[in-house]
């Protein structure tokens, strides 16, 4: 994005188009980085979706295995995997193009709060998204072989319901993982207080179960996996936005609570 400074003289005309050129090299460069990876992984796709699956293959019976209800799953489905590997892999390219069109419009203060929140922001859905896959799918998938022992009924699943609900518990976890940013962004915006953030805790732990039992199996061991991460990731942000705001900005805000 060109900076607006520069462009007084320019008719309005080509200084938008200038920005939707500019905006489309950005894309096709993010989207190229991605593409490269995925190209640069695709050879290893089957093996890929054998480590995405090893949670579930882990607690599965003897003998069990996946299985395919599409005709052609059992080569999309891999494809999949690998492109949303791919995609995560190139995503701080993806993220620094991004910053590199919106940059020259922004402030210098914020573009020093800027820089710091998108790589702790990806750097948190990764830690989400590893919580997931080491954590949680392991508890849940034992959790739900216990449950099918009894009814003798076998456990088993389709690659791509497999693939939806990994999917889902991905962007869960790593959505939840991003709670300190958001309560810092509130915080240094100045739309919520540190005050505030400690009063409605009660209101922010009952929310956590509620998500939670959305999210997971229905089992409480499940629920708690989820509730009891987002209730500490909240305190985590609390503290974090004390250490951005300021010790004065806090005690001014004490002061006009009392």
């Amino acid at each position: 994005m060109s900076d607006p400074q520069h462009n007084k003289d320019e008719p309005v005309e080509e200084t938008f188009i200038s920005h939707l050129v500019e905006l489309r090299d950005r894309i096709i460069r993010a989207g190229a980085s991605v593409i490269v990876v995925f190209v640069a992984l695709v050879y290893w796709a089957p093996d890929i979706f054998r480590l995405l699956a090893r949670p579930l293959m882990q607690n599965l019976p003897r003998d069990g295995k996946m299985i395919v209800t599409d005709v052609t799953g059992s080569f999309f489905v891999p494809m999949k995997v690998t492109m949303l590997v791919a995609f995560v892999i190139a995503l701080p390219i993806v993220l620094y193009q991004i910053w590199a069109f919106v940059a020259p419009g922004l402030y210098q203060h914020e573009k020093k709060l800027v820089a710091p929140l998108v790589s702790s922001s990806y750097a948190l859905f990764l830690c989400g998204m590893a919580f997931a896959y080491f954590v949680v799918f392991p508890t849940i998938f034992r959790v739900m072989a216990h449950y099918n022992a009894p009814l003798g009924a076998e456990m088993t699943t389709d690659i791509d319901n497999y693939l939806s609900f990994v999917l889902t518990m991905f962007l869960a976890f790593g959505v939840t993982f991003e709670v300190p940013i958001v309560v810092v962004l509130l915080a240094r915006m100045g739309v919520v207080s540190i005050q505030k953030l400690k009063q409605i805790r009660p209101y922010v732990i009952v929310g956590a179960f509620i998500i939670s039992a959305v999210v997971t199996p229905p089992d409480v061991f499940s629920q708690l996996i989820l509730a009891i991460p987002l209730i500490i990731l909240y305190e985590a942000g609390i503290v974090a936005a004390r250490l951005v705001v300021g010790k004065d900005a806090i005690k001014s805000e004490e002061l006009t609570v009392k």
